[in-house]
């Protein structure tokens, strides 16, 4: 019962840092990725559509994005969503699929997007300590309900808390790196 715990406590926690991961696709680095656009959604026939299941997304070059939609229709639906989305940049249509230049990042850029990173990183460390928390409810409800001693009880917690914080490091591993990425020129 109590590894069942455990398990379970390390599956939650690995998930939180693969969210953590998954945020850290949509922030923008020196190069360019299509994940920047990944959260943009484009009104299609009164639904809200993912863009990239409205049209191709593909990075061009270390600055450039280009979508080509599946309709022609959709380019002004597609141009919408994308200033509508506030991400550092305006789309240039020209007729037949839309291309966005992405400046060069500044200094000052590049500290924000840390800062973004830095608040995704505290987000991903209150899931894991959420996760703590329940796992040792279900230790101290076990204890409570006779199915194991206080001894164990305590043991099974200090076990969580060894998986929490070797959780901990790994995230702080996950920012040190994305933050090495945004910040290289």
């Amino acid at each position: 019962m109590v590894n069942e715990v455990f398990e379970q406590t390390k599956t939650n926690m690995d998930k939180s840092i693969e969210a953590l991961k998954r945020d850290f696709g949509t922030l923008r680095t020196g190069k360019v990725t299509t994940a920047i656009v990944d959260n943009i959604k484009v009104n299609y026939y009164g639904n809200p559509t993912p863009l990239n299941q409205v049209g191709s997304v593909i990075a061009t070059d270390a600055t450039t994005i280009s979508i080509t939609p599946w309709e022609k229709t959709l380019l002004g639906p597609i141009e919408k969503a994308i200033q509508e989305a506030n991400i550092g940049v305006n789309p240039n249509n020209d007729g037949d699929f839309i291309k966005l230049f992405f400046p060069p990042m500044t200094v000052e850029q590049r500290q924000d997007i840390v800062k973004q990173a830095k608040s995704m990183t505290e987000h991903a460390k209150v899931s894991v300590r959420n996760v703590r928390k329940d796992g040792n409810d279900k230790i101290k409800k076990l204890e409570k309900d006779k199915e194991i001693s206080e001894d164990d009880s305590k043991r099974a917690q200090e076990q969580i808390q060894k998986i929490t914080d070797e959780h901990i490091a790994k995230i702080e591993e996950v920012l040190k790196a994305k933050e090495a990425d945004i910040l290289k020129v």
